[in-house]
């Protein structure tokens, strides 16, 4: 009996080692698991390397963006500089162009031309649709009338007085005018009203050879270069300033003529 109590005891005994050790075990466990933990913390959190990362990553971008702002800049200060250049080119273009066309027609002088009918006197006479152009630059249209006078009459008027193209035209401040009855035998006109040629008394017939030749070289007029402003000069005069935004005189106005370069 004893030994059997004895032998109960140490099995008893032997099963509380058992259990104490496998809670040991557990603990350590516990304790390796937190110890790992604890170690991967710094790991976890090393946020100021990816930060500073990420800081110079966007002054890289921003660096980027503000080279390709330049770039930018400097591709339209080029194209400004570039067209700069063109537009100054263009404008010698045209000023040599307007220079040819004026010298080509330094001695010009018209003829009355049988395909090109004379106007007739009338004192009632009023162009048309003059009462709706505006400005300064449209006055002595709309006040425009004809007026007979004898050559006593005009030469007592007007010191400018010249026979072009078949008839007998006075000049006063920038325009030319038919002069009506200085000699009715020769008064010859294509056009009964002002003729602008700006502040010079060049002859109507050189400024509108000048006209039909630039109207020529843009496509708007196709017949001969003759110096008179008979009806295929009036039509391409009328499609050009229709295509240019100003009044429709058919006519040579100061508003056409600067357009055109030529005033």
């Amino acid at each position: 009996m004893t030994k059997f109590v004895t032998i109960l005891m140490a099995c008893s005994l032997a099963f509380a080692a058992g259990v104490r050790a496998e809670r040991e075990q557990e603990k350590n466990k516990k304790k390796a698991v937190q110890q790992s933990k604890a170690t991967a913390k710094p790991q976890s959190n090393a946020r100021p390397h990816t930060a500073t990362r990420t800081h110079v990553e966007g002054a890289h971008n921003t660096l980027k963006s503000t080279h390709n702002d330049v770039r930018v800049h400097n591709t339209n200060n080029n194209l400004n500089i570039h067209n700069t250049k063109v537009s100054k080119q263009n404008l010698a273009a045209q000023s040599n162009n307007v220079r040819n066309i004026r010298s080509a027609h330094t001695n010009f002088h018209a003829q009355p031309k049988a395909g090109v009918a004379s106007v007739q006197f009338n004192q009632n006479y009023h162009i048309q649709g003059s009462e709706n152009w505006t400005g300064n630059n449209y006055i002595i249209f709309r006040s425009y009338h004809p007026v007979w006078h004898d050559q006593f009459w005009w030469h007592s008027h007007f010191n400018n007085i010249v026979l072009i193209g078949g008839g007998w035209y006075y000049w006063n401040a920038g325009y030319w005018y038919p002069a009506w009855g200085y000699d009715p035998g020769v008064a010859y006109y294509p056009y009964d009203g002002p003729i602008y040629v700006g502040a010079r008394a060049t002859p109507p017939d050189q400024v509108i050879a000048d006209v039909q030749s630039s109207l020529q070289q843009q496509g708007y007029y196709h017949g001969e270069v003759d110096g008179l402003l008979g009806p295929l000069t009036r039509a391409a005069l009328a499609s050009y300033q229709q295509d240019h935004g100003l009044y429709t005189t058919s006519a040579i106005d100061e508003p056409t003529l600067d357009s055109l370069g030529l005033s």
